[in-house]
């Protein structure tokens, strides 16, 4: 039987809600008056459902599509800008999406992928609504290559932020993975985002736009029309 928790949550998943459950009990021991216990009890409660809910891993079906880049992660499109000086080349053009902490955190492939190269960077941990987020906070850059036509180089990078301070990321240099497949996460509110070649010449489209809702592995967010 699946467990529907991410392996990326340990040990969290783990200790987070058994602290929860002890002091649910020692408040239980403790506290006389029925009417604080009960609201106590019950905050706590919530507290503890959404600490599982936030290191769910919903079961989902992946339709493979190697025309389409999936979105890497769940969230809220914030952003699509072109950038200048990327790992990618001179110019990419930069999907922005940010996650709250009621969204699902892992991060997947957007299609199939060689790993070139994973690179962290120590930073702040400021809003990570912002694009600002991407330049000055702690971060995870994963480059990858497509193993189908166009071979192009893409760039997904996980951005920590104001609540989330420990990025998750098992990629390394060299492995490759299927579309949708999963490759880490951020812990407790972050953003996400995926860079490709800015010379278009009209070989793909944008399928989103900024304020869309997008899962990972489920939403185009391009379609390669060459």
């Amino acid at each position: 039987m699946r467990i529907p928790l991410t392996k990326y949550g340990l040990p969290q998943v783990v200790i987070y809600p058994l602290l929860v459950i002890i002091l649910m009990i020692v408040l239980f021991l403790v506290i006389k008056p029925k009417i604080l216990l009960i609201v106590l009890e019950i905050i706590l409660f919530l507290v503890l459902c959404w600490m599982f809910s936030f290191f769910r891993d919903p079961f989902r079906t992946i339709k493979p599509d190697e025309k389409v880049l999936y979105s890497p992660a769940d969230g809220t499109i914030t952003d699509i800008t072109i950038v200048e000086g990327s790992a990618i080349g001179e110019n990419a053009l930069r999907i922005g999406m940010f996650l709250s902490v009621f969204n699902v955190h892992i991060n997947r492939s957007p299609c199939a992928v060689r790993v070139e190269n994973v690179t962290y960077k120590k930073g702040k941990f400021i809003n990570a609504m912002s694009g600002e987020a991407s330049k000055v906070n702690e971060s995870n850059d994963v480059l990858l290559v497509r193993l189908n036509e166009p071979h192009d180089r893409l760039l997904v990078r996980q951005i920590s932020g104001a609540i989330a301070r420990h990025i998750v990321c098992e990629a390394r240099a060299g492995s490759e993975y299927k579309q949708g497949q999963p490759f880490g996460m951020i812990k407790f509110g972050s953003r996400t985002e995926i860079y490709l070649p800015a010379e278009n010449d009209g070989k793909y489209e944008v399928t989103v736009k900024i304020g869309d809702k997008v899962n990972a592995a489920i939403t185009p967010l391009v379609r390669y029309l060459k």
